[in-house]
């Protein structure tokens, strides 16, 4: 019988590049990935992984393993989650990954109302950007996954994973309340081109937004400050260095020094989807999961106004 547990945490090696990576997706230390695996290649009698250097690389017969076993997981997953809708009722362990605005802004609140609505799943949440979240949900190491995507970029995700739109998000611009714009009824990115910035690192989604925003400019703005807290952004567009362009979502109330400015000539705009593999379409937890989420969502208690 094959152990599908590190059948799992296999194709996780294989989706991450590296045992620790694996491991830190999936919430489980490097030693208990390597022994599933091990333990794994004992089974089968093969060598699933090689030492290259301080690394590991998956062997052929690891790939071909890794290629069989994506679909042996999903036949498993979809036939359980088949038993479990027969049933009828929300129930058992669901892992939820979502980007750290969306926990704060709507996971908080949808995990209050599972605990009133269907007391009997048990979620587990991590944090983890809208890219990591893709790779986790697909590696089925997360049942469901909360990403998002700026509209003009979007996301690619494999055909195996269904989404759902839950709604969409706007940012701001975020400047001191004596700013020369503070006053504006918006701001285009030509008025924002010569400021100093605060911004999430080069590689993260909404910087992806931000470089996209100033396509076409002679020159890009220049960032001072890299963080990837907005909470961070906020304080530094509090102390008057720099202006931040910071999502409503989970974004709280601002400090009266800072104010935000709508911005146009695109608005940035997000949009919120929740992922899951097909596999686990008929799931009872899954299904009951996503339309909560979108009640919360619709029903304003994730609020998206604006705030000054």
């Amino acid at each position: 019988m094959m152990d599908l547990v590190a059948l799992r945490s296999l194709i996780a090696v294989d989706v991450h590049g590296t045992v620790a990576a694996a491991a830190y997706a999936a919430g489980y230390t490097p030693s208990a990935v390597s022994q599933q695996i091990k333990r794994l290649e004992k089974d089968l009698g093969v060598l699933l992984l090689e030492r290259v250097g301080r690394g590991v690389v998956l062997t052929e017969r690891g790939r071909t393993l890794v290629l069989h076993g994506q679909g042996i997981l999903r036949q498993v997953e979809a036939a359980t989650a088949g038993l479990a809708g027969e049933q009828g009722e929300p129930a058992g362990p669901l892992r939820i990954v979502a980007f750290s605005t969306a926990v704060r802004g709507l996971v908080a609140p949808l995990l209050s109302d599972l605990a009133r609505t269907s007391p009997a799943v048990v979620p587990e949440v991590f944090e983890r950007d809208p890219h990591e979240a893709v790779d986790i949900v697909a590696a089925g190491q997360a049942d469901i996954g909360l990403v998002h995507h700026w509209v003009g970029v979007p996301l690619h995700r494999p055909d195996y994973l269904d989404g759902r739109l839950i709604g969409f998000d706007t940012a701001d611009l975020l400047v001191h309340r004596e700013h020369r714009l503070a006053g504006r009824t918006d701001v285009t990115p030509a008025d924002l081109v010569d400021e100093p910035w605060a911004s999430t690192p080069v590689g993260t989604i909404c910087h992806g937004w931000f470089v996209y925003m100033f396509t076409g400019f002679a020159r890009p703005p220049r960032v001072r400050y890299w963080s990837a807290e907005f909470a961070s952004q906020v304080r530094l567009v509090q102390e008057g260095l720099a202006v931040a362009l910071v999502p409503r979502l989970g974004r709280g109330r601002l400090p009266h020094d800072v104010v935000a400015v709508p911005v146009s000539g695109p608005a940035p705009t997000r949009v919120l989807e929740m992922i899951w593999r097909d596999s686990m379409s008929s799931s009872p937890a899954v299904r009951h999961v996503r339309e909560r989420c979108a009640a919360v969502f619709t029903g304003g208690v994730a609020t998206l106004e604006p705030s000054n």
